[in-house]
Formats: structure tokens, C-alpha cells, sequence
């Protein structure tokens, strides 16, 4: 089974015989894109509050995914998610902000919060002569990891990167990091469902690490399937991060990354006792 049909009826379970909170509203960045970072994504957001993102920059995503806002207030949330799993472009991406906004609402309700990043890099310590693998351009995190002397490879899916650059080497070929130690994944292989062919090519590192707003799912599924740290995005002020979204504005001081280890994650059963409780107790 693939991971997003596993997690959508994963959801479906854990919400069966509860309220469901309907959508709000669907908050995008301005449009067209101005080539900023925090223009990659939007968010749905819930009646409860809870914030889903999810990256809108896949295909013609952006250009068609505001013609669907004004007709989600009061949307069922779950029956948006099945976008995400058999939709593409502006439907998968709403899908899946529904996924990530579900999965917010159940860590709200069992009162969980994830712990703060303490890096930029999930944890992965690059080591002399060590085969890095890393899945999409993130430019920004390469010199941590080329600056430690460690051999990095980039898998990437735009041809014209294809090729060596200086101190690291991209390539369009998933095999080419079957021998990589530690892998850095964008969040984009669960939005574009490339999850399990990365995981299956990057079968022999010892942790590999997936990283990105988008990554704010329940992580049960990815931990069973090898994912060792999974890194998102915590909103923390929710009206701080949805005016600066609609500004086009850095949204940094309104979300807090986190790193939640496959370790130290309770798993949804436990997540779901301890929602119960607190309804109880109420």
C-alpha cells in the first residue's frame, strides 16, 4: 500500500466517532510568484484553527489553486485529502495542506508538540570522505555538509543541473545514492508521491532524514518505512503567520521548526489515549 492511501485511511480511523472541524478558509501567498521562499506554500486552515502548508509551486499549482477558495469554507477536510491521493496540481496540493492540517489537529487534541530543530540539517553529522545523498536542490544546506570535507550527491529531477558542480554532484538518477550513508529529503516526495522509490534507493543509509514545511504529517507510516527524523513547520501565531503569508513576508518569527525523531515519537495509539483523556477530563 502506499504511504498516502496508508495515512489517509489512517486519519479516517482516527477521526471515526469524533467531531470533525470543517475547513475555514485557504490562505495563498500573492500571486504570481515573486521567487521568495515563503511564496512556495499555502495553508488550510480549519474551524479549530489548525494550519495545514503544502507547496504550491508543482506544475501550474499556483495559477489554478485560488479559483477553489471560495468554495471550501465549511469543506469536509477528509474528503479533500483523497486529492492528494489520486489527484494532481492544485487538487493534490489541497489534499495534502488537509493531511498536514488533520495531522496538526490530532496533535493538538492529544496536546503533543513536536521539539525545536537544533539544526538546520535534521541531525545528520557529515563526516570526512562520507557519502551524502540529498533529494532536491537545497542550496542553502549544501555548504554545511560539503564544509565538513564529505562527498555530496543531489538527486534532482530538472535536467539542466544534471552534472558535476563545485563540491557536490547532481544527478537524475535515484541508484546513484544507493551507496550514501545519511540522506537529506525535500518534503516534496510526499506532495509528488516519489516517497517510496527515494526510500527504496536510498535503502542502505543508516538515517536519512526528511525535512520541509510540508513534512507535518503523522508520522507513524514514514517512521515504519525507514524515515529516520522527520522536519516541519510549527505555527506557533497563527494570525502572524497568515498575514505574513498574504504579504509575501518572511513568516519565520510566527513558526518554529521542529525534528521529531522516530525514537521519541509516542505513535498515533498513544496520541489518541491521551486525546481521549483529555476530553474526559474536560
Amino acid at each position: 500500500m502506499s504511504f498516502a492511501l496508508e495515512l489517509l485511511q489512517t486519519l479516517r480511523q482516527a477521526f471515526a466517532g469524533q467531531p470533525l472541524p470543517r475547513v475555514r478558509a485557504l490562505h495563498l501567498p500573492p500571486m504570481p510568484w515573486s521567487g521568495s521562499k515563503t511564496g512556495e506554500f499555502g495553508a488550510l486552515e480549519l474551524d479549530s484553527g489548525a494550519l495545514g502548508l503544502s507547496y504550491v509551486l508543482l506544475g501550474d499549482t499556483l495559477a489554478h489553486i485560488g479559483a477553489t477558495a471560495a468554495e471550501l469554507q465549511g469543506a469536509d477536510p477528509l474528503q479533500l485529502a483523497q486529492g492528494w491521493v489520486d489527484g494532481s496540481g492544485a487538487r493534490a496540493a489541497l489534499g495534502f495542506a488537509a493531511v498536514n492540517a488533520l495531522s496538526r489537529e490530532l496533535f493538538d487534541r492529544a496536546g503533543f508538540v513536536p521539539p525545536p530543530a537544533t539544526d538546520s540539517i535534521g541531525g545528520i553529522q557529515p563526516h570526512a570522505g562520507e557519502h551524502i545523498g540529498m533529494v532536491g536542490f537545497f542550496t542553502p544546506l549544501m555548504k554545511q555538509v560539503t564544509a565538513q570535507g564529505a562527498r555530496l550527491t543531489v538527486l534532482e529531477l530538472r535536467s539542466e543541473l544534471e552534472g558535476a558542480h563545485e563540491g557536490f554532484r547532481v544527478t537524475l538518477s535515484p541508484q546513484d545514492l544507493a551507496d550514501c550513508t545519511q540522506v537529506l529529503c525535500t518534503s516534496t516526495v510526499l506532495l509528488n508521491h516519489t516517497l517510496d522509490d527515494v526510500l527504496a534507493a536510498c535503502r542502505n543509509a543508516q538515517r536519512l532524514v526528511l525535512l520541509g514545511p510540508g513534512a507535518s504529517c503523522l508520522p507513524d507510516g514514514l517512521f515504519a518505512r525507514g524515515v529516520s527524523t522527520m522536519g516541519g513547520a510549527w505555527v506557533m501565531d497563527a494570525a502572524a503567520f497568515k498575514a505574513a503569508l498574504a504579504s509575501d513576508a518572511p513568516w519565520g518569527g510566527a513558526v518554529r521548526k521542529f525534528a521529531l525523531e522516530r525514537s521519541a515519537y509516542p505513535g498515533l495509539p498513544a496520541l489518541l489515549a491521551r486525546a481521549a483523556e483529555r476530553r474526559t477530563s474536560a
